[in-house]
């Protein structure tokens, strides 16, 4: 009966420390997705450069020309997401966090869950900046 006892209190001991290691799992998996979501759209930051010098040599009081400089807005507004997302970011999480995997506070697990939406907020608007930019330059070539 005793070494029934202890075999249980070893079984529910490993399955807490498998859970432990499952959620540490799951925790670098999800700082590696939000990673791999910067490191999608960080090099596009100097087409959105080009594009955005592009569309502000067309710019002009025209229809035309006001729809180059909202293009260019676009660019400029996604470029600062991108730089305000790596501030906020860096100032929330340390090195061993993102590069580690070191475990996260309760807390820290929260803003993790924010930047990863925010993340993909900003993926999404540059993607679209870029596009619509890119359409508008294609579309009215001389």
């Amino acid at each position: 009966m005793k070494l029934t006892k202890i075999l249980v209190a070893l079984v529910i001991l490993g399955l807490i420390g498998s859970c432990k290691e499952e959620k540490k799992s799951d925790v670098i998996s999800q700082m590696k997705q939000v990673m791999n979501m910067h490191d999608e759209v960080m090099p596009k930051m100097g087409a959105m450069a080009k594009l955005a010098g592009q569309l502000s040599n067309k710019e002009d009081s025209t229809e035309m020309g006001m729809k180059y400089k909202t293009a260019r807005r676009d660019l400029q507004a996604a470029r600062d997401s991108m730089m305000q997302w790596m501030q906020d970011f860096a100032n929330k999480f340390d090195t061993d966090e993102v590069m580690k995997g070191k475990e996260l506070s309760a807390q820290k697990q929260i803003w993790l869950d924010e930047e990863e939406e925010r993340m993909k907020a900003v993926r999404d608007q540059i993607n679209s900046s870029i596009e619509k930019a890119e359409n508008l330059l294609n579309s009215n070539q001389e």
